[in-house]
């Protein structure tokens, strides 16, 4: 546990070993941490700097873009496009990766992000996330191409979110536990608040979109009916927790458990959520913490993408809530 003065995450990152890129992931977490100082600036102040609504465009998902969604792409741009490590940058936002001028060992990594979780929570001032995926190019000595992008979970080298509520945390892993950082505002630096956090394996919350239930599989609409009926021996009932907000519900089930789901429907079996930018760093961050993450039948981080903005159902949370939810969404209860 931190002490007195817990580290900075510059001192906390410096300790990443050698022989997995340290210095080169420890930078890009480090310029991770000042998108999160500028975006939660813009957040602060977005109700007086008329950045709250939408731009009136739609985006590669064919979604309303809000102004802070642009606003967060852009930074993000900005900021990797003037730093070493990452060649490249594929967003939610963009149809497109970004490739920068970056030849050679120097720009070894490629990025993957949501710029702007939740972002329908923007104007009515409630909780926003951040999230990302760091890859290892494939082959330093040719320029990087979109397909580079089409890589396993498992083949994260760092991932993690930025959550944007009573105050600015910076989540992440590099596959040696999980550990988050507040932004003390008093210095301007990200202070040590969690070191190697650890998920129960069972909780007694749930975070879903209950007005979609109509568009569930039976097993589905089983599971969390079940979640409702009183039961001691199981800890049940389960109470309802969901924000619109990914990030949000991610984050509160790392620290007190439980499940978040975002099934395939009827008409959409492939479900809503990102492979590349959400599933895979998130689902990564819980199995870190001891949790897991499925589509109900598969383990997220064995997916192998086919495309870039590729759909996928998610369960993820406690390792015992997504198991129960599996059995449920395959027939095995």
């Amino acid at each position: 546990m931190p002490g007195l003065f817990p580290l900075t995450l510059s001192q906390f990152t410096g300790h990443l070993p050698a022989s997995h890129h340290g210095r080169a992931l420890s930078d890009i977490l480090l310029q991770i941490g000042l998108l999160g100082k500028l975006v939660s600036s813009d957040l602060r102040r977005a109700g007086l700097l008329d950045i709250l609504g939408v731009t009136g465009q739609t985006n590669v998902q064919g979604e309303s873009v809000k102004k802070l969604d642009e606003i967060a792409n852009d930074t993000f741009l900005t900021v990797f496009g003037e730093a070493d490590g990452v060649s490249a940058v594929a967003s939610e936002e963009m149809e497109k990766p970004v490739f920068f001028q970056k030849p050679g060992a120097d720009a070894a990594f490629l990025l993957v992000v949501d710029p702007l979780d939740g972002s329908s929570n923007t104007d009515c001032n409630m909780p926003l996330g951040t999230i990302f995926s760091v890859l290892r190019r494939r082959d330093t000595n040719r320029r990087p191409t979109e397909e580079d992008f089409f890589q396993r979970g498992v083949d994260q080298v760092a991932a993690g979110y930025l959550f944007y509520g009573s105050s600015t945390m910076l989540v992440y892993t590099t596959g040696q536990g999980v550990h988050g950082f507040t932004l003390d505002p008093g210095i301007g630096e990200y202070r040590l608040a969690l070191e190697h956090i650890r998920m129960p394996d069972k909780g007694k919350t749930y975070a879903v979109n209950e007005g979609n239930c109509h568009k569930w599989t039976p097993g589905m609409r089983q599971y969390v009916e079940y979640l409702k009926v009183p039961d001691k021996a199981t800890g049940r009932p389960y109470s309802g927790r969901y924000s619109g907000c990914l990030v949000a519900d991610v984050h509160r089930l790392l620290l007190t458990g439980g499940i978040y789901l975002y099934p395939g429907e009827t008409d959409k079996p492939q479900g809503k959520l990102r492979l590349l930018y959400e599933a895979n760093p998130l689902g990564w961050i819980v199995e870190q913490a001891g949790g897991s993450a499925s589509t109900g039948s598969d383990r997220i981080l064995d997916i192998t993408p086919k495309t870039l903005h590729q759909r996928v159902p998610l369960l993820i949370g406690s390792r015992q809530d997504v198991e129960t939810a599996d059995a449920f969404i395959q027939g095995r209860t």
